[in-house]
């Protein structure tokens, strides 16, 4: 009997531990994370976003290293382009913008693909920029001023032409 206590105590300490695990939040590519990027990326896989009336081609940053990279040492960005970061899982998002000559506004994006804050980040700035909600599973990241000039607040819901970002990017997943 005593075993089967102490089984059942460790299975629920066990499980614990990954519940905890999983609400740990890590910033994207800060400088802390270890290896820093030495050159641009190539152009990634682009998809198409519409918010609200207006329309943009995203590249889709979906590996670990596309996502450190992300716009690092890029010099232009058209004006209707941007770069979408779908996110593990929902998090507290941190970006930086070291070894980014582009100053850049990033839209911090719910998993029904809502955008909940939008941030300006500065041009080679190495402070890690912190989302509010703790829930952020998408950062799309556009030319400083993009969402302004186009009325986007927050509010506003992202959509591809597969539907949805949940439904764009964990059907791409499977």
């Amino acid at each position: 009997m005593r075993r089967l206590v102490l089984i059942g105590l460790l299975g629920m300490v066990a499980f614990t531990a990954c519940e905890a695990k999983k609400t740990t939040t890590a910033p994207i590519a800060t400088p802390s994370s270890g290896a820093v990027p030495t050159h641009a990326q190539g152009k990634l896989r682009t998809i198409r976003l519409w918010l609200g009336a207006s329309e943009l081609s995203a590249e889709m940053a979906v590996t670990p290293m596309q996502e450190a990279t992300g716009m690092m040492f890029r010099t232009n960005l058209d004006e209707n382009a941007g770069m979408i970061f779908p996110l593990p899982y929902p998090q507290r998002a941190a970006f930086w913008m070291t070894n980014c000559p582009l100053p850049l506004t990033a839209a911090y994006i719910d998993p029904q693909g809502e955008i909940l804050e939008i941030h300006e980040l500065h041009a080679n700035d190495s402070s890690s920029v912190f989302s509010d909600a703790p829930n952020i599973y998408y950062v799309l990241e556009v030319n400083q001023g993009w969402f302004a000039r186009h009325h986007i607040e927050t509010g506003t819901i992202i959509r591809t032409e597969k539907g949805t970002l949940g439904e764009t990017f964990i059907r791409s997943t499977q």
